[in-house]
């Protein structure tokens, strides 16, 4: 099992509903617990769920979500080696903000895919209702819900050129090198 002397690495995901972000986290953790590390996911979904009956999709909504998260993780932080967050996270300040409370312990990462292939995946059926009217904030799809893609990422998982077992596999490499001096596996991303 890996040392968990210092402070788990906090891997929070930015993309489009669609983009990989939970399939990819799922693949990954599996990868780390066969590697002996000590990870654990906090979900935006998961987030959400808990406080369903306050928290809505405004910007002000989505914003407390992310801050929520982000206490959670200063929380679960002495637990764990790496703690993944797939999140939406659609605005660079909610991102720097935990940017900044979290220093070197936090990287960005950004699952890139296109408007038109997260609408053609549409794994919940978000884009479909938002099609139809019934959703009017879809974040990334709706005029007034727009999402501010990351200037700088520290990595980028770009679903649309790897298929999911190569990104899970190279974002893994990624994730090892920042959660030890020496990579104990050959990583060439």
């Amino acid at each position: 099992m890996c040392s968990l002397s210092n402070k788990a690495h906090v891997f929070w995901f930015s993309g489009l509903s669609g983009s990989g972000k939970t399939t990819i986290a799922n693949r990954v953790m599996k990868l780390l617990k066969e590697s002996n590390y000590n990870a654990l996911i906090l979900d935006g979904d998961d987030v959400r769920a808990r406080h369903k009956q306050t928290l809505g999709f405004s910007k002000a909504d989505i914003t407390l979500n992310n801050r929520l998260i982000l206490d959670l993780c200063i929380f679960e932080q002495k637990n764990y080696n790496a703690i993944l967050v797939p999140v939406i996270s659609p605005f660079r300040e909610s991102r720097l903000a935990a940017r900044k409370k979290l220093g070197n312990k936090f990287s960005e990462i950004y699952f890139s895919a296109s408007l038109e292939t997260v609408v053609s995946r549409d794994v919940k059926g978000l884009y479909r209702k938002a099609q139809q009217g019934i959703i009017h904030n879809m974040i990334g799809y709706s005029g007034n819900s727009p999402y501010e893609k990351p200037r700088n990422p520290d990595y980028v998982v770009d679903t649309e050129a790897s298929s999911i077992k190569r990104a899970s596999e190279n974002f893994f490499c990624f994730i090892e090198k920042m959660l030890s001096e020496k990579s104990r596996v050959n990583c060439s991303i």
